[in-house]
């Protein structure tokens, strides 16, 4: 039996508190053996287990009952052994000496430490397929840098608290570097993406001499040196590449405005790889605009961070344009949004600067096409997964998402988005008790402002500090968009869809789904009054 505590985390989601790691193996596994329709993503953490559902499918209540009746039959003695992963190390790193000398050791005793002990995937996040390890036979506390490095290479090996993890892909990181390996840590095309998954067991097996990293999955070109993996095949990195081969049936991308990107409705049910939901941040937005040529809701379109987009077609197209309002120039005439528009051949389309709103939404009929990663032809910023931003020059293929005629008439009414000031729903979050009663007042009562750090991984909003009874930082727990992480600073930080799976931050509320695709269109300078969910 596990001893769980049930806690909200918004109107689509539980995060659900366990005793130690044992017990969030236990209880992952119990539930993953007893899984339920409707359950999106199931997501271990240090000492939690997070679980986001879809509503439609099933409620917050009969979820939290699924989960006690899981808790109550799980066993943390009875985990069934996984198959072994074995990784080459080279203790190479460059913070090996001086975490050395932290720990009282010799450089040569902590890599004998590290390599004879037996290690476990607690659970990953940070990165796709980065996994922290961890192992009754390392007793060490290692703090994490003071700077972190601006690049950490793929392949580098470190340390940070109780754990040890790889890097998968060059991301900025603060964990203290020892060694290489070569592995493969995750790879998109696979079967099984990451080679490294909670509840596996992991060896470090030692290599005399320096390990050539392994070449950034994130990047074009060669892939690494074989991998440990039980079936190794080695795969060529291929991601992030433009997949906008040159197409007759395409369309040219002229100018790609501030930040054009290819979205459709995301990858969710990966974030216990490491891998955001990512999609489109105004999903409304980019439904009506595939409803209105006749294709799938989900149908890959542009999305447009405040226009400028110039995009011109090989062959005949429809599109229509959603979300933002700005002026749409077909040949240099202004035509409506919210409409399907034939587009000739050879006519340029010109999605100026738009004047409300942030995201504009450019669909054509049958969906632009793209490399699918995991299940989705999203482009995740964060994460380097999915085709790169468009750039000048790139051609996009057509998909053939068409499914039913185009309407006669338009579906719905449409208007410029409201960005001057917005109320946007608030339920719970898990952490609420760690706040003063003053901070939940401010909250509500605070007309908040979005500051210019705002992209689609969050957005932090310029106002007041929320006070906090309980300082410091949580042990790393499962993250969902829409979640209101409060660093020490005080100054809230609402997640979207790019941003990470788990952090250390507590989140005092979480916006509601429906309420997302209105933070989709704030901009830098939108106000923001918050509203308890009804």
């Amino acid at each position: 039996m596990v001893r769980a505590r049930v806690l909200p985390m918004g109107d689509s989601a539980i995060l659900v508190e366990v005793d130690s790691l044992d017990h969030v193996l236990a209880l992952h596994a119990q539930l993953g053996a007893s899984l339920r329709n409707g359950v999106v993503d199931i997501v271990p953490a240090a000492r939690t287990v997070l679980v986001r559902i879809d509503p439609r499918e099933l409620s917050l209540a009969d979820a939290r009952a699924w989960v006690q009746t899981a808790a109550a039959q799980a066993s943390p003695e009875a985990r069934v052994a996984s198959d072994e992963v074995v990784l080459d190390i080279a203790y190479d790193g460059p913070d090996l000496a001086e975490t050395a000398d932290m720990l009282g050791l010799s450089a040569a005793e902590v890599a004998d430490r590290h390599a004879s002990a037996r290690w476990t995937v607690a659970f990953t996040g940070f990165a796709p397929g980065f996994a922290y390890l961890v192992s009754p036979d390392w007793p060490f506390d290692v703090p994490r840098l003071a700077s972190p490095r601006t690049r950490v290479p793929p392949g580098a090996v470190g340390l940070a608290a109780g754990f040890t993890g790889a890097y998968p892909r060059e991301t900025p990181g603060g964990w203290r570097l020892i060694g290489t390996t070569r592995a493969r840590l995750f790879d998109p095309d696979a079967a099984s993406p990451a080679l490294l998954v909670p509840g596996a067991s992991v060896r470090f097996r030692r290599v005399p001499d320096p390990i050539r990293a392994p070449a950034d999955p994130m990047e074009p070109g060669p892939g690494p040196e074989p991998e440990p993996r039980r079936q190794p095949k080695p795969q060529p990195a291929t991601e992030p590449q433009p997949a906008l081969g040159p197409d007759p049936s395409g369309v040219r991308i002229v100018e790609p405005g501030l930040l054009a990107t290819l979205q459709d409705l995301g990858r969710p049910g990966a974030a216990s790889l490491g891998v955001s939901s990512s999609g489109a941040l105004d999903r409304s937005a980019l439904r009506t605009a595939n409803r209105l040529l006749g294709n799938r809701e989900g149908a890959a379109a542009i999305e447009v961070t405040m226009g400028g987009l110039r995009a011109i077609p090989a062959t005949d197209q429809w599109f229509a344009v959603t979300g933002a309002w700005g002026r749409i120039l077909l040949a240099g005439r202004e035509v409506d949004p919210y409409e399907a528009h034939r587009w000739g051949a050879g006519e340029e389309l010109h999605v100026d600067w738009v004047s409300h709103g942030a995201r504009v939404y450019l669909a054509v009929r049958g969906g632009f096409d793209g490399r699918v990663v995991l299940g989705s032809r999203a482009t995740d910023r964060l994460a380097g997964l999915g085709p790169v931003a468009l750039t000048a020059g790139d051609v996009l293929p057509i998909a053939g998402d068409a499914v039913a005629p185009i309407p006669v008439a338009g579906i719905a009414p449409w208007g410029a988005p409201h960005d001057d000031e917005l109320e946007v729903d608030l339920a719970p979050g898990p952490r609420g008790d760690w706040f003063t009663a003053s901070a939940h007042r401010t909250l509500f009562e605070t007309l908040w402002t979005v500051s210019n750090d705002a992209d689609r991984i969050g957005v932090r909003l310029d106002g007041p500090a929320l006070e906090r009874m309980a300082p410091g930082e949580l042990p790393s727990e499962g993250m969902v968009p829409g979640a209101i992480q409060v660093p020490p600073t005080g100054r809230p930080t609402i997640l979207l869809a790019d941003g990470p799976v788990t952090g250390g931050y507590p989140v005092i509320a979480v916006v509601t789904d429906a309420a997302l695709d209105l933070l989709a269109q704030a901009r830098p300078g939108t106000r923001i009054r918050f509203r308890h969910a009804r």
